[in-house]
């Protein structure tokens, strides 16, 4: 999988992966950016948000039915001092339905720990490269 991201200006980019679809991510207006576009924190959570629903959902299918409303709130708690990542992530996952809670729960579990691939890459070794003018630079 690939996803290539352009700078656009200021401190906005626009990221196209393999399916063909542009996300907008932009700086809030307090690091310089224009806000025209979610940062890339909120893309964090969300896509977080939206892969271990995506496997809820997959898992769920025989009783999806059943269900009337799955809403995830994804709240991250950040460092205090830069750089901020996340020290805590809690998913909330807000179903209404006639569908036992155990069949939910079972569901996020399997999704969390067997199939959600972003859950997964958050404890991934990232590792950089640089190209400059044509040329891989050595760091």
């Amino acid at each position: 999988m690939k996803i290539n991201t352009t700078w656009t200006g200021g401190r906005a980019f626009t990221a196209v992966g393999d399916s063909g679809y542009a996300i907008n991510m932009d700086a809030t207006e307090a690091y310089g950016g224009l806000g025209k576009g979610a940062t890339p924190t909120e893309m964090l959570l969300g896509s977080l948000a939206g892969c271990i629903g995506i496997d809820v959902t997959m898992i769920l299918r025989p009783h999806l039915d059943k269900i009337d409303k799955i809403e995830i709130e994804t709240d991250g708690t950040r460092k205090e001092e830069a750089p901020k990542g996340f020290t805590e992530i809690v998913v909330t996952f807000v179903v209404d339905g006639k569908i036992d809670s155990k069949k939910v729960w079972r569901a996020i579990r399997l999704g969390e720990e067997k199939y959600c691939s972003v859950s997964d890459s958050l404890s991934a070794n990232i590792s950089f490269k640089l190209i400059l003018n044509g040329e891989e630079q050595q760091g």
